[in-house]
């Protein structure tokens, strides 16, 4: 054999390894979003402020058109589209007022203010929404990343995303775009 040879063979065997390492990767990312998922199933702790009760008969659907002549296009982009806000530009996530954060598309009461905390990634968090059922999750698997996405549960409207690094007492931190919310104060 020639040195030419001996060079592809291992950039091969380079290759062949890089692949094991991404399936062992791609593996070990599998067993922790079942382990999220199997954790996030679990129903949050009971909200301290009641809220306003829907039924499933009041989901809200309209059209694209519809929903693009009710909202301003970076709510269309975010809630719609399942966009996500540049950090720290969003009106909500240095907001500090005591008060209830509304589903934009829909109105529905999804957090409190008294849940809302300062996690750094300039977005509004909290730690639970007023009430599990409205809101709702799914499996997101977009950007090369398993995460959870979180949305409304009478419209649909995407809010952002739910991840296992809160505070006490859930240890989830719901970090939601400033689009997707309207703000009502107490």
């Amino acid at each position: 054999m020639d040195w030419k040879s001996d060079a592809k063979r291992v950039s091969i065997d380079e290759l062949h390894m890089n692949f094991a390492l991404l399936r062992i990767t791609l593996g070990l990312a599998m067993g922790v979003a079942a382990a999220q998922s199997a954790f996030l199933g679990r129903s949050a702790e009971p909200a301290s402020a009641p809220a306003k009760e829907w039924n499933m008969k009041d989901k809200v659907t309209k059209t694209p058109e519809e929903w693009q002549k009710q909202l301003t296009p970076e709510q269309f982009r975010v809630l719609r589209k399942k966009g996500t806000e540049r950090a720290f530009t969003g009106p909500l996530w240095n907001n500090h007022e005591a008060g209830v954060y509304r589903c934009a598309g829909c109105g529905l009461e999804l957090f409190s203010s008294e849940h809302k905390f300062e996690s750094g990634t300039g977005w509004p968090s909290f730690y639970q929404p007023l009430q599990p059922k409205h809101i709702a999750t799914q499996e997101d698997n977009s950007l090369f990343s398993r995460r959870t996405e979180v949305h409304c549960a009478r419209c649909g409207g995407h809010l952002g995303h739910v991840f296992e690094d809160g505070p006490k007492p859930t240890g989830l931190r719901y970090c939601m775009n400033s689009a997707a919310l309207t703000f009502q104060k107490k």
